[in-house]
This record gives C-alpha cells, structure tokens and sequence, in this order.
C-alpha cells in the first residue's frame, strides 16, 4: 500500500481515507481471491468476534461454510465450550444445517428463531427425538401465532439423494427442474442436510475453511486469568483449529506470561493475542509467542473505552503501524472493531490487516446467539452488549461471591444492552457475507489486485474531508 498525497501527522480513521483506482488486468470480481495468509485456513478474510451476543455455535459453523472464521467467546463455561466446539465439528459442510425444533412447539416460537421471511426448511423431531416432518420457513408467514407446528405439516417435504448431488451447480439445477426453492439431503436414507438455491448457488461461489479431516473450523477465546494452560489444552482437545488469548488491554505482563502459557503447550495451532495498538505490542507479544495480533481498542459499536479512559487509537493508523511491525516479524494481524461498511473491511485489509473481525454488525443476524424480539413496530431485532459492559461482567464472574462481583461490576464499561436490528433485506449472516465480500472483490478488481497480497501491494490510498467522507453516501432519499 502507498499514500497519494503528504500523509498527516495525526492518526486516521476509516473515514478519513478512501481508494484510488489503478489500471487493472482483473476482469471479473470472481476472479479474486480472498484467502488470508495468515495460517488459519480461511478462504475470506472475515472473523465474527469473540463476543457473546455474536459468535455462538450457529454462526461459526455458518461462517466456516462460507470461508470465515468464529471466535466462540471466553465467557462460555468449559463444558458449553467443549460442546460448541464438537458441534461445529459435526456439521455438514456441503449443504445447509437445517433449523431443528419439537413438533409440538408453537409458530410463536418458531418466529422466535427464523423469521417468515428467511426461507429454508424447519425439521420437526418428536419427543422421542425421530423425524416428523418439515415445513418451510414461509409457511410461518400464514399460520395462527399459537398453532403447533406439527399440525402445519402436510405431506413429505423434497428430498435429494446426497449420491445425486456432484457438486452445488449440480444441486442448484435438480431443485430448478424440480420447480422447488429447498429441499433435504439425505444419504442413505438419513437426514444430512438441507439445500436451497440461494445455498447452493453461493457454494459454487465460496470455499468453506475446513480442517484437514475435512470438518468446519472453528476458533475459541481463552482469557488471560486462571489456569490458561489447562483452558487451552482442554479447547484443542475439543477440536478447537485457533486459540485466541483475549483481554482487552493486551500489552500487559498478564498477556505475555498467558501466551507463554499456551505456546509452551506445543498444541500446534495459531496463537492470536490483543487487543494492541503499537509496534511495541506486537513486538512483545509475538516474542511471548503469539503469531496473529488482535488489533483495536476503543472502536467498536458498543465500546466506550475511549470516551471513559481516553485510552485508544483511530483503527486505520493502528491497523497501518501494526500490520507493518508484524510482518518484519513474520506475523499477522486482525483488525478488530470499527468497521460499518464493506469499505472500511477493504481499507483495514490495504493497510494489511491479514483479516477484518465484526461484531455488532453480525449480532443483528438470525445465526447470533439469542432470540428474535420485535419492538412496537414490528421490527426484528436481538440484543447486543459490549464485553466489558455490566452484563458481560455479570455473566463473566457471575459464581464470584456478591461482594466480589459487586467490585468488578463497579468498574464494567460498554454499553449493556443495544438492540440491533436486522435488515429487512438481508436478515442473515450469509446475506451480510454476500455484501461485504461483493464491495470487498470490488475493491481488488479496481486496484488491479486477484489477492490479498496483491491487493496490499498495489493499493493506493487517498486522504479525506468529513465532507468527502459525506459526498460518497448514497442519498437515503429521492431528489
């Protein structure tokens, strides 16, 4: 990456910067490799944050379908940990993992977890657990709020024989001839998947991150505080393919000694390490051990770091400064927190971030933990929190003794409790997937790039005004 033009003497953010296009020999945004080099095994630089209103089980195993990577958040017990890691690991990757829920539950519970709107196929299980039916997610548009959902079921749903399916163009075209928009996959007689057009299409266009037995991946957070060692070897033994060492200030004496912790093991996998902001911290923290940084403080959607402590940095500067000191070192660097287009996940991979981390921008999805809510108008949303806000404290240290909960709880910051809302048009972590990796090929092909090292060679970068910033915005209403 270059600057055009004398680069200010104060730090940037996002917004302050934008692309230049160059000459380009790229021909199509298909042509563009997305892939980071940064060891994981992902095959689109994006990874959905360790926080616990984002990355549940769902959302990893989405994400690692399409070529991403989860973080499942360090909150979790070890047990839960150890079963969300498993579960990932026992999902299909060729197809869809259907939603599954008792027949005897009602529509209103099912609105609960995917919306009318969301398309796909729900499988009903009876008490006993054995199949009972499907209905189609559409079907929930028109049925009564407290109807079981068992009673909505009439006749068999379509299902395709996993032997019949050669490959995704394959699976799109029998649903076509079929006349149908999804249908379950079986092999053998047993249920193995679902499959829709929209899956399928996308899978001839994504590469899923798999393991080398062929499984999705998946990463998880340790913190810096107890038996680290002990969390570590547990979450690679679960199955774990990343390790994330997390607090949120990251060049401390409690981060090294934690990495050492874990490199010590020998576990043979990534060790990410942050949150840092400097040269320096990534100097320390890859000779404790580390091999990817996380970088940011202060600018995510429900932080308030900054506006608290002052302490923090514009994410574009910091990305640039990190990203640089990492590579003399051999290492890489996420850029974490900051984004709230796909423009600015280009711009943190053109200052060389080897991947880009959301959060927020992935709660509001129908993958995210939690449940569906509607406010007074109908809208749909999920409630999002900040790690180190009072819910997150509350269910970090919630088996403390009162008074010690009560003392970490007096110094929580974030915010507690946001609703996110999902879009309308695009309810689903595959939908914001679709966005953010069609404006992020855009920006390779107009800098003449096929892939992430390319792109970060040849990108040129231009400066802003908050006028500049403004004139780029599409107009939110007609003239």
């Amino acid at each position: 990456m270059r600057f055009s033009g004398q680069v200010p003497a104060h730090d940037l953010t996002y917004s302050d910067v934008f692309l230049i296009p160059s000459r380009s020999a790229v021909t199509s945004r298909l042509a563009v490799d997305l892939a980071p080099t940064d060891g994981t095994g992902a095959t689109i630089p994006i990874v959905a944050a360790n926080m616990n209103s984002v990355t549940g089980p769902r959302l990893a195993a989405s994400l690692a379908r399409r070529g991403g990577l989860g973080v499942l958040p360090q909150d979790l017990p070890l047990q839960e940990l150890d079963a969300a890691i498993r579960w990932v690991k026992q999902q299909p990757v060729a197809w869809d993992a259907p939603i599954e829920l008792s027949a005897d539950a009602s529509v209103a519970d099912a609105l609960r977890v995917l919306p009318a709107s969301a398309g796909g196929l729900i499988v009903l299980r009876d008490a006993d657990g054995a199949e009972a039916g499907a209905v189609s997610a559409s079907r929930l548009a028109t049925a009564l709020p407290d109807a079981r959902l068992g009673d909505l079921v009439h006749g068999t749903v379509a299902s395709l024989d996993a032997d019949d399916l050669t490959g995704a163009r394959a699976a799109f075209d029998l649903l076509v001839d079929a006349g149908i928009d999804a249908a379950l996959v079986r092999h053998h007689g047993h249920l193995v998947g679902a499959v829709t057009r929209r899956g399928a299409l996308r899978s001839t266009i994504y590469a899923p991150a798999v393991d080398a037995g062929g499984r999705l991946r998946v990463a998880a957070a340790v913190g810096i505080n107890g038996d680290v060692a002990a969390k570590a070897r547990a979450l690679a033994e679960a199955g774990v393919d990343v390790l994330v060492v997390d607090t949120a200030h990251g060049h401390q004496e409690g981060m090294l000694a934690a990495i050492r912790a874990v490199a010590g093991l020998g576990l043979g996998l990534p060790i990410v390490a942050g949150n840092v902001v400097t040269a320096d911290g990534v100097r320390d923290l890859v000779e404790a051990g580390a091999s990817i940084l996380k970088v940011g403080v202060g600018p995510g959607a429900m932080c308030t770091t900054r506006m608290m402590t002052a302490v923090g940095r514009p994410q574009f500067s910091a990305v640039l400064e990190t990203a640089g000191a990492a590579r003399e070192l051999g290492a890489h660097v996420w850029a974490d927190g900051g984004v709230r287009y796909p423009r600015d996940v280009a711009l943190a991979l053109a200052a060389g971030a080897a991947s880009v981390m959301i959060g927020s921008w992935f709660a509001g999805t129908i993958e995210s933990p939690g449940l569906l809510e509607r406010d007074a108008d109908g809208r749909l949303y999920k409630e999002s929190w900040g790690m180190a806000s009072t819910k997150a404290v509350q269910e970090r240290f919630g088996r403390l003794d009162p008074y010690e909960l009560a003392r970490k709880e007096l110094f929580a910051e974030g915010i507690s409790s946001s609703r996110i809302y999902l879009d309308a048009n695009r309810p689903s972590l595959e939908d914001l997937l679709d966005m953010i990796t069609s404006g992020v090929r855009s920006s390779f092909t107009y800098s003449g790039a096929a892939s992430l090292p390319e792109f970060q060679e040849r990108a040129v970068v231009g400066f802003q005004s908050a006028a500049g910033y403004e004139e780029g915005k599409a107009l939110p209403v007609s003239w």
